[in-house]
């Protein structure tokens, strides 16, 4: 059996070859994208194996099905492009890679706090040039500060660990709450306290309808004046327009994205020398207290070996017809 392995960079081969020593299986690798356009390539494999920005939704699965893929295989936690109804009517199987590194996530989101704070990363610009002058690098200590988590899966419950060492007070919300979270440190508050309590708001729940634009112009209205927002797990989550608007008027005070809701044409691609075409990413550009990454948050080799190894056990169970861990159940 084969699997086509979509949206394929040199690191995702490295790393899926060696889960691979242990399978032998077949695999072709794509660098393009999965989408309507693409799905053809996808002909002949039972499996695809898509990541974060592929087209899973209904029209796309059709295509493949019509071409013979019976399988579909994340290599990420999220699946909020996959639409779960039409693999179920389809008679398809899809599964995922729920946990594979919580602490990279984490500990980047930690590093989007230190260094806008601090202002690490305009401090190095200003001392190659020679400049070493203070002026506009005035910090704040994180110790005695409030930290609101929202989301207490795996990756905020690291995030709660973490901001617990540096003397943070930690207020957590999720409809879903676990004991763990108080044994890590963290209160659960309603989540209009977190907005109006939390000096650093931090997001690392899965995008849902439910959590789509949670942080919007409301949400934003009811949090401190200054305060620092960090999002390292979905973009929509985030009203990007309100976002905006909260920096323009002061009320965000400092922002760390390592996504972005209309990252799609964006990120994973060298575009230096194009015009990017999305005002509303300029705009954020613009603003000396925006900090934004390219998705890489999951991005370090604990993590890549952990999702390499999980996708090919998915799809092992998924040839062999047996029960698979990490399959997605449909909503």
């Amino acid at each position: 059996m084969k699997t086509a392995v979509f949206s394929t960079k040199p690191y995702d081969r490295g790393f899926l070859d060696a889960a691979n020593r242990k399978y032998s299986k077949e695999i072709t690798y794509f660098e393009p994208r999965l989408t309507a356009e693409t799905a053809l390539m996808a002909k002949g494999f039972e499996t695809v194996c898509a990541f974060v920005h592929d087209d899973l939704k209904s029209h796309v699965l059709n295509l493949i099905h019509e071409g013979g893929t019976r399988h579909i295989v994340m290599r990420c936690a999220g699946y909020n492009n996959v639409d779960l109804k039409t693999v179920q009517a389809l008679g398809m199987r899809a599964g995922r890679v729920p946990a594979y590194s919580p602490h990279a996530v984490a500990e980047h989101a930690v590093g989007l706090i230190l260094d806008l704070n601090r202002r690490i990363h305009r401090s190095f610009f200003r001392v190659r040039e020679g400049n070493f002058a203070l002026e506009g690098l005035l910090g704040f200590d994180l110790f005695g500060k409030t930290a609101g988590v929202i989301g207490t899966g795996k990756i905020g419950l690291v995030m709660i660990q973490i901001l617990r060492g540096f003397g943070c007070q930690v207020l957590a919300y999720d409809p879903y709450p676990t004991p763990e979270c108080g044994k890590r440190g963290g209160e659960y508050v309603p989540l209009e306290e977190l907005f109006r309590r939390s000096d650093i708001v931090t997001l690392h729940c899965p995008l849902t309808p439910q959590t789509h634009h949670l942080v919007n112009g409301n949400a934003i209205s009811q949090m401190k004046d200054g305060v620092m927002l960090i999002n390292t797990s979905r973009g929509g989550i985030l009203d990007t327009v309100a976002v905006i608007q909260g920096l323009k008027d002061g009320k965000i005070g400092y922002l760390g994205l390592d996504v972005y809701e209309e990252e799609d044409n964006l990120f994973f691609e060298d575009l230096s020398n194009a015009i990017i075409q999305d005002d509303v990413f300029s705009r954020l550009l613009t603003f000396p207290n925006v900090l934004v990454t390219a998705h890489q948050g999951f991005f370090t080799a604990e993590a890549l070996k952990a999702i390499g190894e999980t996708t090919l056990a998915n799809i092992d169970d998924f040839e062999k017809g047996r029960p698979c861990p990490n399959e997605i159940a449909s909503k």
